[in-house]
């Protein structure tokens, strides 16, 4: 037989006391939430006349009582508190007093399943950032005075704005990251094992054959091949899983009063912040305990500077030198990439042609810089090395640059680490190599100056 659900105050209080019925409650959370959920709709259909008649008059007494404090002209009040179509058709169930309903039924809910309840007034006498925004629109529209709000100009609000509380300000000022320059252009190997062997051809000289060892040769009509050994010559990258990690610790009282979601927060910027040193990594690693980059890279091509330049200096001629260094067959998919500290050299380069000369990459002030040099994309990156170190502007192919992926990056939360201190501790971890796939710069068939998917500019002294 089911039990009756209490309809006042009276009858809960009694069933709350009862040991019995409150161990059926709270055998099952579903239990509870029901209970108070029908106990609700209970209270509320025994006197919902009654309760709509209090709350309409209980409304237009504190409408009159604003209306009068702050001087409201007649022809903008409202004498009546509007209701809803359905509260005249004679039934209990009003729409208002439903969505009075509804919201008790979510507030229920909620002390159920979490035992904790909504916050109603979140700071500054506001019941929410919807009672903040209508006290702002009065105080500016009708120069209305509401004491709780904090105007820009004292004298008129409608001069100088309102300032939104610092509850409401739920944003977080930050940096942005730039995003990876290197992975999305690397070749990406899943790695099914702590280390990889990748093989690869040891081309390093076109003078005489390809491939390590490859010739062709030409012969008459009925001639001889030669029988010279004549194949090519392997190698192989060996790729080992190097630990990149991220820890923090936050107190329990930050994670519970921060507006802010803050471990959704923290599991967003670490994956940023783990990026970011990775792609370092693949810029300036030294191959030690961290991948190898393309600077400290055996197949690195450095291009000398022009005479008497300065260390700080990029001229023309070095960016064409640059390009004249790269493998030919990588020019359409080659990048020039540059510490942004190159800029006002890469802006003011100029060729000269007799006794004048004219500027070569940015001849207008007016419109944005171009985003490439002789047709190759342009990506600037404090990554870089700056201005007149080796390393501070590159071109590079890295389509030849190998990344492997043992552990994509795992977190782990732990609140007994620091458990006197009430703090809440994170990790993060991720495993990864990265090393560029040729082994060294290639001669070319003709000329002694060496080719390279890799390619920057040398130390100026």
């Amino acid at each position: 037989m089911a039990r009756a659900v209490p309809n006042n105050p009276e009858d809960l209080g009694d069933v709350l006391r009862d040991p019995k019925r409150m161990a059926e409650l709270l055998e099952e959370p579903a239990n509870l939430e029901t209970f108070m959920v029908d106990y609700a709709e209970a209270f509320q259909k025994a006197d919902v006349d009654k309760v709509q008649s209090e709350v309409k008059h209980q409304t237009t007494e504190a409408l009159e009582d604003m209306y009068q404090a702050n001087e409201v002209p007649a022809s903008l009040r409202r004498q009546r508190v509007p209701m809803s179509p359905e509260s005249s058709n004679g039934h209990h169930g009003s729409k208002a007093m439903y969505n009075h309903l509804g919201a008790d039924r979510q507030a229920l809910r909620q002390i159920a399943a979490t035992g904790q309840g909504p916050s109603v007034d979140i700071g500054h006498g506001f019941d929410g950032l919807g009672d903040f925004a209508k006290a702002a629109l009065l105080s500016i529209a009708r120069r209305v005075d509401d004491p709780r709000l904090k105007n820009l100009s004292e004298a008129i609000p409608s001069d100088g704005g309102i300032l939104v509380p610092e509850e409401y300000r739920a944003e977080l000022l930050m940096l942005a990251l730039e995003t990876a320059v290197i992975r999305p252009r690397a070749r990406v190997i899943p790695m099914g094992a702590p280390s990889l062997r990748f093989p690869a051809i040891k081309d390093t000289s076109h003078a005489t054959n390809v491939f390590g060892g490859v010739s062709g040769s030409w012969i008459a009509e009925a001639g001889t091949v030669s029988s010279t050994t004549n194949q090519p010559s392997f190698s192989a990258v060996r790729l080992v899983a190097n630990k990149l990690s991220g820890y923090t610790v936050a107190s329990n009282e930050l994670l519970g009063d921060s507006v802010i979601a803050l471990e959704s927060l923290i599991t967003t910027l670490f994956p940023q912040a783990l990026s970011y040193f990775e792609d370092d990594a693949f810029f300036s690693g030294t191959g030690a305990g961290q991948p190898m980059g393309i600077l400290n890279a055996d197949a690195l091509v450095t291009v000398a500077k022009e005479g008497g330049q300065s260390a700080t200096t990029i001229v023309w001629e070095n960016i064409l030198n640059m390009y004249s260094r790269m493998l030919p067959q990588s020019h359409g998919s080659a990048v020039w990439i540059a510490h942004q500290d190159t800029f006002p050299q890469l802006a003011s380069m100029s060729l000269t042609v007799g006794a004048a000369g004219s500027a070569v990459w940015l001849n207008n002030g007016a419109a944005g810089p171009p985003m490439t040099i002789l047709g190759r994309p342009v990506i600037f990156t404090e990554k870089c090395e700056t201005l007149g170190s080796a390393g501070d502007i590159y071109y590079c192919d890295l389509s030849y640059y190998l990344i492997g992926d043992r552990q994509a990056l795992t977190m782990a939360a732990s609140e007994h680490v620091n458990f006197t201190t009430d703090e809440i501790v994170w990790k993060f971890v991720q495993r990864v190599d990265g090393r560029p796939w040729v082994v060294s710069a290639l001669t070319p068939r003709n000329g002694s100056s060496t080719i390279s998917p890799f390619v920057n500019l040398a130390v100026r002294a």
